[in-house]
């Protein structure tokens, strides 16, 4: 079953025992749209879902339910809210893992050998050559890497 924005948004809300008033009054919107929301009549714009993400420390892709399996840009792994980088203003960035990305910056100035050779070490595979083959073969796909070869 997929869940929606207004099961997620509820459920967030509870979890931090807060009311429909006390969101409201952080947004500064009315208890009336978190409640429309919730119900599923309406939807944050843009900006008030940023504001959410960085409230609850989520990714705008799980307030919307997780339709996409985002994966770190740098990195290739796969994110979920716990693994999520933060930008330098505390948002929590959608791209790039903890272990990659921290403040706005890269945590790590290496190459992309270099990269593969971590990230193959930590993968488990019976052969670390094949792991790295791999990963050589999945990070110029990946932003961080399609950069530097622009």
């Amino acid at each position: 079953m997929k869940i929606k924005f207004d099961q997620v948004i509820a459920k967030l809300r509870q979890e931090r025992g807060m009311t429909q008033e006390e969101l409201a009054e952080k947004l500064f919107v009315t208890r009336q749209a978190v409640s429309r929301w919730e119900q599923g009549e309406t939807m944050p714009g843009p900006e008030t879902l940023m504001q959410l993400s960085k409230m609850f420390k989520v990714s705008v892709n799980s307030l919307l339910g997780s339709p996409y399996q985002l994966i770190c840009q740098s990195c290739g792994m796969p994110l979920v809210d716990e693994l999520l980088a933060t930008d330098a203003d505390g948002t929590p960035n959608e791209e790039y893992c903890r272990w990659c990305w921290q403040d706005g910056q890269y945590l790590a100035d290496c190459t992309m050998e270099e990269m593969a050779d971590v990230c193959a070490s930590h993968m488990g595979w019976d052969d670390p050559q094949e792991a790295k083959k791999f990963m050589l073969r999945t990070l110029p796909g990946l932003k961080r890497w399609r950069k530097q070869e622009e």
